[in-house]
């Protein structure tokens, strides 16, 4: 059986179907999978097994069975740390068929087939019986659900659903509890990949200013998290506004609720500025007492030179609604409202405790601007770069004459604006999907350019006299950007868009930009390499059959 994927084409930006195997995603999914990068986490693996000995213990001290449930076993790696220690029998569910097919594999390989029983489910399908997947509850639960943000991958509703159906009251759980921190800080380098700032122009009549239409400023943006490696973030790009506190915690040898709700924490800035971001990161406990601790705290707060470095869990930046001026002492709250996969969060003044809680925001942000729809958080930082946007206004200015008539091709792009504010006599945007025309509309009626700049919703290929009001172009110009390109090299797609519009073009037409260069090196990484590199053994286990599976995945990707 075939099946048909989509995938924009980086030539003619066109949406294209092709017909690929059935298990392609999967293949797909393999392929750009970061199971290495947490088998290279030593401290990780090394922090779970601990965890795991002692759970397996405390069971056995209680003259107990000790029955194990991982539930996202992945190579079967905590399943086999469990049975090593003792366990008498462990339930290891991986949802996602080649992972648990592999899983069999590894676990028969080490050694451990009569102890681990691998079940290709998701955890809220699995029965318990004599007759179901499970013997019995268990009465250690084992789990690595986590993602930067903890709860992205639905840790929540899985343990929820755990503790009704799948283990024993008061069972052992490794991790045994999770923390997540907070830190108040004002950034204007991590701001301005949220908000649109004001972009002035010199130009021959004087200084013009573009400002972002008020949609966009009091936009909350989206919901999903920036998660960055705050490690590599230098001091000097942001100012602490407050000491980190603890914003909640989970302990998942209890009963987990899902459901969403809030978290309000008191905070007395040390320091006056503009609250602009929450930083905020988690550890985890892997035994009740906290000895064995796993953090993701950055530099600052963890002082020591032994850092683990990994990819998969990071740290998280969350964007308040808007700017807030905060000063050195004042009484504030800090809220953080969830849902079952999601964070977000708001800085509140101190006020009477039934008009605080009334202020609470339960439901997610949703973006009412669009623009956080057509540009991802690098995409403002670019339009925010003030030396970037000079560069384009010392170019345009060379060219552009009293007469010129100027085409933009790039998808919501501030060059139309600036070629009209330089100059230029006509200025035409062409636009690829109806959320770009939207928000550049939006742009246009703040800068009272309705009537001087035309939007153009239209393929390049598309692209009629009749749209152009029957003019030749004698200045075309693009960033270029374009919606559809994944990776940089796909904004070369103006150089298709270029010829497309050949026929509209004057014979001494200018074109910016009038040449592109690509270029390569090769490097090495000191961490980064973790992520794609053979894993082999890990904490003594091995794990051979996973590499060789990733390379076969890699191979059929690369061959279609």
């Amino acid at each position: 059986m075939k099946t048909f994927c989509g995938r924009a084409n980086p030539t003619t930006g066109a949406m294209e179907w092709l017909e690929e195997d059935e298990n392609y995603d999967y293949h797909q999914e393999i392929a750009r999978s970061r199971y290495a990068d947490m088998l290279h986490d030593k401290d990780r693996n090394e922090k779970y097994y601990q965890g795991i000995r002692a759970a397996v213990s405390r069971v056995k001290e209680r003259g107990e069975k000790a029955i194990v449930l991982d539930i996202g076993t992945g190579t079967g790696l905590l399943s086999m740390m469990a049975a090593s220690s003792g366990a008498d029998f462990c339930y290891a569910v991986e949802v996602f068929k080649p992972m648990a097919n592999a899983a069999v594999k590894i676990v028969e390989k080490n050694g451990f087939h009569d102890k681990i029983k691998v079940i290709n489910k998701h955890s809220t399908e699995v029965t318990v019986g004599p007759d179901g997947d499970m013997q019995c509850r268990a009465n250690i639960l084992v789990t690595e659900l986590f993602d930067t943000e903890l709860i992205g991958e639905g840790a929540l509703p899985t343990y929820e659903h755990a503790h009704k159906y799948l283990v024993q009251e008061g069972c052992e759980a490794v991790p045994h509890r999770a923390t997540v921190y907070v830190q108040l800080v004002e950034s204007k380098r991590m701001w301005a990949w949220n908000k649109l700032f004001p972009v002035h122009v010199e130009a021959e009549d004087g200084e013009k200013i573009i400002v972002p239409p008020s949609e966009m400023e009091n936009c909350p943006g989206v919901p999903s998290v920036c998660d960055i490696q705050l490690n590599q973030m230098p001091s000097s790009d942001f100012t602490v506004l407050s000491d980190v506190v603890t914003m909640f915690s989970v302990d998942f040898n209890k009963p987990v609720r899902s459901a969403s709700t809030y978290y309000r924490v008191q905070l007395e800035p040390i320091k006056s500025g503009k609250a602009q971001i929450v930083l905020s990161w988690w550890d985890i406990d892997m035994d009740p007492s906290g000895m064995i601790n796993c953090t993701m705290a950055p530099y600052w707060v963890k002082h020591t030179s032994a850092f683990q470095w990994r990819d998969h869990w990071m740290q998280c930046v969350y964007f308040l609604p808007n700017e807030e001026p905060v000063l050195q002492g004042e009484k504030l709250y800090l809220i953080a409202s969830r849902d079952e996969y999601s964070l977000w969060y708001k800085l509140q003044k101190a006020r009477g405790e039934e008009e605080s809680k009334a202020d609470v925001l339960l439901e997610s942000p949703v973006c009412r601007c669009q623009a956080h729809l057509l540009w991802n958080r690098p995409r403002f930082g670019q339009l925010n770069d003030k030396n970037r946007t000079l560069q384009y206004v010392k170019s345009l200015m060379k060219v552009l004459k009293t007469d010129s008539v100027c085409l933009c091709i790039s998808d919501g792009s501030l060059l139309p604006v600036l070629a009209q504010y330089l100059g230029a006599k006509q200025v035409f945007t062409l636009e690829s999907s109806a959320v770009s025309c939207s928000v550049m509309e939006k742009f246009l009626k703040a800068n009272h350019l309705e009537d001087k700049i035309k939007i153009i919703e239209a393929r390049p290929e598309l692209l009629t006299s009749s749209h152009l009001e029957d003019k030749k172009i004698s200045v075309l110009v693009g960033e270029p950007f374009f919606a559809t390109s994944l990776l940089p090299w796909h904004n070369l797609y103006f150089w298709y868009a270029r010829t497309a519009v050949t026929d509209h073009l004057t014979s001494d037409v200018t074109i910016l930009p009038q040449s592109a260069s690509l270029h390569m090196m090769i490097v090495e990484f000191q961490d980064l390499w973790r992520i794609r590199s053979p894993c082999g053994t890990c904490e003594g286990f091995d794990v051979q059959t996973m590499d060789d599976m990733i390379n076969v995945r890699k191979l059929k990707t690369v061959s279609a």
